[in-house]
């Protein structure tokens, strides 16, 4: 085993995380509950620095890192663990469906004028914060939606009985051509990390809270490049797992790039 000074960055969390999942799991168990307290032990345990931000270590494993190949190893192949928030610092580490959404490389683009500000796409980076600005310049959740959709608050933190506290990278609300109104909450993933179904599971779970009498409609966003953005919707299926409705891809360019023939092409898109 690597010594307390060796273990550094991802392999600090490999290794927090392998001692925690070998404490509580034994063969053909399908999940089981840890809490941050867990986090601190391990690494004190193992005697490497404990994490200054203990979230993160969960963080990872949801968006951006791939489990440790000793942890993968012990789930069926049509499964994968996840981590559930279950209340306060605490979590629950459970099989499940894969849960991790990439965008499809085969999905057709559109191209839409760009409408960011100058000044802000020149500052802008390349992360969650970005992301939103160029949704938000773009009015593209009306674009994707087919309805008319504001800004209603930017990372909203609430707590859910049984969930604990959680965030919502940005909140819109909008409205159809019937009236109806609706509430999409809308994860933004920039950089190396990934859409998570679990954050759609507690977008949810926030917004039937909050906003009990609207429809909600969980939104999730990717840069897969710098102009190229991927689109998603999901729903609350009838057997109570998240599940993907569509998928659309927007690429914002100058307008002198859009042709003629491009702008025909969208016109008869079935959707």
């Amino acid at each position: 085993m690597a010594s307390g000074s060796e273990l550094r960055g991802a392999g600090r969390y490999d290794a927090i995380l392998k001692h925690i999942f070998a404490k509580y799991y034994k063969f053909g168990t399908k999940g089981f509950n840890f809490t941050r307290d867990d986090i601190i032990e391990a690494a004190k345990e193992l005697g490497i620095a404990v994490p200054k931000n203990l979230g993160d270590v969960v963080y990872s494993y949801r968006y951006r890192k791939a489990w440790p190949k000793e942890i993968a190893a012990t789930a069926p192949a049509d499964k994968e663990w996840v981590i559930r928030p279950i209340g306060d610092a605490l979590y629950r580490c459970e099989l499940a469906s894969p849960m991790r959404v990439a965008p499809c490389t085969a999905l057709a683009e559109s191209k839409l004028p760009d409408a960011t500000p100058g000044i802000v796409a020149l500052y802008a980076k390349g992360d969650e914060q970005a992301l939103l600005a160029r949704l938000r310049y773009n009015r593209m959740l009306d674009i994707f939606t087919g309805m008319a959709c504001y800004s209603l608050q930017n990372h909203l933190r609430t707590k859910v009985p049984g969930m604990g506290q959680g965030e919502i990278d940005e909140l819109y609300v909008g409205i159809d051509r019937r009236g109806a109104h609706f509430v999409f909450p809308v994860q933004a993933k920039g950089g190396k990390d990934q859409i998570n179904l679990v954050q759609a599971e507690q977008d949810i779970q926030i917004c039937g809270r909050m906003f009990p009498g609207l429809t909600c409609k969980p939104i999730a966003a990717q840069f897969m490049q710098n102009s190229l953005i991927a689109m998603f919707e999901f729903e609350l299926a009838a057997n109570r797992q998240v599940a993907l409705v569509r998928e659309k891809h927007y690429r914002l360019v100058p307008p002198d790039e859009l042709t003629p023939e491009e702008l025909a092409r969208y016109a008869e898109r079935s959707d």
